[in-house]
Formats: structure tokens, sequence, C-alpha cells
């Protein structure tokens, strides 16, 4: 029988679950600069399989597989108030969208959850593409 995986580094590998994709958003965030950090004030970034039935219905969306992540909460000028009852900003990365479009482009995983994390944030609070593109090339150093 011939050998069918030519690099065995892959051979028992699997895909991250979501904790370890948690983990890999955090240390993504972590390492974006201060300034752009400053903006979202506290910050919450989780991980979910899919997006939710609301969430699909809300943004018109075909397939699960076409939201990598979504930003929930208020602009700069709308921070979150203890007394409002409302909690910090939100990122949610889709596990299996992001997975999707990873193998299907060739781009480091790690590089892919920066760059939703970036311009789920940066979107919210009106970045344009070129200063998010800034913010990613900072981030890559």
């Amino acid at each position: 029988m011939a050998r069918i995986y030519q690099n065995r580094a892959w051979h028992n590998q699997l895909s991250p679950s979501l904790e370890e994709m948690e983990i890999m958003g955090l240390e993504c965030y972590a390492h974006l600069p201060e300034e752009f950090r400053t903006l979202t004030g506290e910050i919450v970034i989780q991980v979910a399989e899919f997006p939710t039935e609301e969430i699909m219905d809300d943004l018109s969306l075909e397939s699960p597989f076409d939201l990598l992540g979504l930003f929930e909460g208020r602009g700069i000028a709308d921070r979150w108030n203890p007394q409002t009852g409302e909690g910090p900003n939100r990122v949610t990365l889709y596990r299996r969208a992001i997975l999707d479009y990873w193998a299907e482009n060739e781009e480091t995983l790690g590089d892919i959850i920066n760059h939703v994390l970036i311009h789920e944030i940066g979107h919210h609070f009106g970045l344009s593409d070129e200063d998010m593109e800034r913010i990613e090339t900072i981030a890559d150093q």
C-alpha cells in the first residue's frame, strides 16, 4: 500500500477545539497595537461553532459558513455602563467557518483569526480598510 501522508507531522493532528481557538483569539488580541485595543474598552472574545439562527436571520445569511466573526457591543461614545445592565463589548469567532476558510486558502490560522478580530472591531468603530491594514502590519511585527 502506498503511503498517503508525505508529511507525518499532520498524521495525528486534529483541528483546534473551541477552547484552543479561544486561546488563539486571546493571544492574537493581546498582540494587537495598544491604541487599537484601547478602542474596545473591556472586551470578551469567545468562540462558537456557528452563529445562532437569530443572528443568521438578522444578517440574512444563506449559510452559517458565511460569517467568520461578529462584534457585538457599543461604540466609544456609548461605553458599557454598569447601571444599564449591559456587559462589555464582545467578539465571537465562528470556529467552523474559520476552519473552512483556512482549508481553502493559503494563510495561517493565526493570521486569519488576527484578521477577523481586527476587522470585526475596526468596522464597528468606523476604521477604514487602510487603517485596519496598517494595524495588521503592526500586529505581524
